[in-house]
């Protein structure tokens, strides 16, 4: 693969950079507007489609979350980039037979949305902490904010969430982190979020440590913060467009 000449490594960065900072700028303003003062969300730099080379000059600018939502893709990434250190989340629709996989370099998943997902993880964890030792696997429930759930987004309506929360609660070797949700298209980011941190509310009332909310993406991420989202997903206001390929 040709990375391109040292100009061109330099100037990448350069731009990558300037559009870090300028959603680090976004962020913090954002968080003083909410009176969030020392609730910074954890920024998920989402890195889909983009080369490897490019987390490499995130990592060097100091990201240590990145986000992907095609197993294949992650997990070349991530044994590429091992000696980094970064907590890779996974943030797309998974199928269940891809939770061998993913366990093995996964920090947190975002999209937990089924039961037969649960019970696939369950058992793909349990045989990778026998085989590494690796830590609990963060989950966030997906939440669908659509009125016909699951339709558009992906994600369980609101009324499943509880019963989603005892299977993930009990199960070994996963840890029930939150909700997650992306803001339907057409609609008020504001009114979603709302909603989200109101079913947040209900899961924190029975599992106390189920505290995150991931939600927010390079659009919307000021009325996710006004809404208590503890982790964003920035993608093209960090990385820029998609690169061609084929």
């Amino acid at each position: 693969m040709n990375e391109g000449t040292v100009e061109d490594n330099a100037e990448r960065t350069a731009d990558l950079a300037e559009r870090l900072a300028a959603v680090q700028r976004r962020i913090d303003a954002a968080v003083h507007d909410a009176g969030r003062a020392g609730e910074v969300p954890t920024l998920i730099v989402v890195t889909k489609f983009h080369p490897a080379a490019d987390i490499r000059r995130l990592a060097a600018l100091g990201v240590r979350d990145v986000g992907e939502n095609r197993d294949q893709e992650a997990s070349s990434k991530a044994a590429e980039l091992a000696g980094l250190g970064l907590n890779w989340h996974f943030v797309g629709q998974l199928q269940s037979k891809k939770a061998k996989s993913v366990v093995k370099y996964a920090h947190a998943l975002h999209s937990v949305d089924r039961l037969a997902l649960v019970d696939g993880l369950e058992r793909a964890i349990a045989a990778e902490q026998e085989r590494t030792g690796r830590g609990a696997l963060d989950c966030f429930i997906q939440v669908s904010l659509d009125d016909d759930a699951g339709a558009h987004r992906g994600g369980v309506a609101a009324a499943e969430v509880p019963l989603l929360a005892e299977r993930l609660a009990a199960a070994a070797g996963l840890e029930l982190a939150g909700v997650m949700a992306v803001a339907p298209l057409g609609t008020s980011p504001e009114a979603a979020f709302e909603k989200l941190a109101a079913i947040s509310a209900a899961l924190v009332a029975e599992h106390p440590g189920a505290t995150a909310i991931s939600a927010g993406m390079s659009q919307d991420l000021e009325a996710a913060i006004r809404f208590g989202a503890t982790h964003l997903r920035i993608g093209s206001d960090i990385l820029g467009s998609r690169p061609d390929v084929g």
